[in-house]
C-alpha cells in the first residue's frame, strides 16, 4: 500500500519536476544574452511569440476545418469568418500565456544567432 501514490502526491511530484527543469540554466543562452541589447531581446521575444501564435493558428484552423456551424450562426459565410477570428485570438492568447514551448526554442535560436553576429 505504501507504493500507491494518490493524486495530490502525483501533482506535487509533477510540480517539482517542472520546477527543476524550468530552473535549469542554459550557459550558451546566458552568455549570448550578455552580447545582445535588451531592446533586441525584447523584440526577439515578441517575434518568437508571434511565430508560435502563427503556428497555433494554423493548428487550430486545421482542427476546426470540418466543423459545421450550429446554433445562432448556422452554417453561413459569417460563421467561417467568425471562426477564423476566434482561432486567431485563441492562438495569440495561448502564445502569450506560454504556448506549447515553441517560442522559447525560437527565442533561444535567434538570440544565439544574434550573439554570433555581434561577437
Amino acid at each position: 500500500m505504501d507504493s500507491i501514490i494518490n493524486s495530490s502526491q502525483a501533482k506535487a511530484y509533477a510540480k517539482t519536476a517542472y520546477t527543476r527543469s524550468a530552473s535549469r540554466t542554459d550557459p550558451l543562452l546566458a552568455d549570448a544574452l550578455t552580447k545582445v541589447s535588451p531592446e533586441a531581446q525584447k523584440k526577439t521575444r515578441a517575434k518568437s511569440q508571434e511565430f508560435e501564435a502563427m503556428f497555433l493558428n494554423s493548428m487550430f484552423s486545421q482542427m476546426t476545418t470540418g466543423l459545421k456551424g450550429e446554433g445562432p450562426f448556422g452554417d453561413t459565410t459569417g460563421t467561417g469568418v467568425w471562426r477564423s477570428m476566434l482561432t486567431d485570438e485563441y492562438s495569440k492568447s495561448f502564445a502569450k500565456a506560454g504556448g506549447v514551448g515553441i517560442s522559447n526554442d525560437v527565442f533561444r535560436t535567434l538570440i544565439l544567432q544574434q550573439a554570433n553576429r555581434a561577437g
